[in-house]
């Protein structure tokens, strides 16, 4: 089921609470009667921070193992202090970045018989990807390729480099792809009003 544009807001300021909370040392916010139904179901999240243009953080699970407001909390938290690429977020650097939540659909594997044929079952701006292969996994979100301006074969080859593989890997037949598509939040500023991004080619 669609979130709507209301709960979208409230899962959004309730992840930039989570991460005020966490780096202040606090309890936890609590979740609004607004969402508490919809926090309680079993969804892939993820949460993204970015300054300015440039990505600060970007944490999440994947697959619907999690009730909502668990994994919006792991992933809010992980976000801010636990993305190997970038030092821990201060919390004098809070006010500076917009917080973004992507609710995820469940992951489904694209079935081909031609890996060639794996361009054809991705669409730019409504598909996010995960590639495993050999036991490594990447995952890039439906937004990644439209911000970038990549087609499906480089969105693909992006993919296979995020699981540390070859940019052809998905030509092996030994690939597992899945695709999943989001609901996408974000500030329009630091703390700002949000919106949800319409994700189209």
């Amino acid at each position: 089921m669609l979130l709507s544009l209301n709960e979208g807001k409230e899962i959004v300021e309730l992840a930039r609470k989570i991460i005020e909370s966490h780096l202040k040392e606090e309890e936890m916010p609590e979740i609004s009667e607004g969402v508490k139904g919809t926090m309680e179901e079993k969804k892939g999240v993820f949460v993204t921070l970015n300054k300015g243009k440039e990505l600060r953080g970007c944490i999440g699970r994947p697959m619907p193992n999690q009730k909502l407001k668990e994994g919006l909390e792991d992933a809010a938290i992980d976000a801010a202090t636990g993305d190997p690429r970038f030092s821990p977020l201060g919390l004098e650097e809070l006010g500076e970045v917009t917080v973004e939540v992507s609710v995820l659909t469940t992951p489904g594997k694209i079935e081909v018989e031609d890996p060639k044929k794996y361009r054809e079952e991705v669409e730019i701006g409504r598909d996010g990807l995960i590639v495993s292969y050999r036991g490594r996994n990447g995952l890039l979100l439906p937004q990644v390729p439209l911000d970038r301006g990549w087609d499906a074969e480089e969105f693909l080859s992006q993919t296979c480099m995020k699981a540390g593989a070859t940019p052809d890997c998905w030509l092996d037949r030994d690939v597992e792809i899945q695709k999943f598509s989001a609901q996408v939040f974000k500030e329009e500023g630091p703390g700002g009003e949000v919106v949800e991004e319409s994700l189209s080619s």
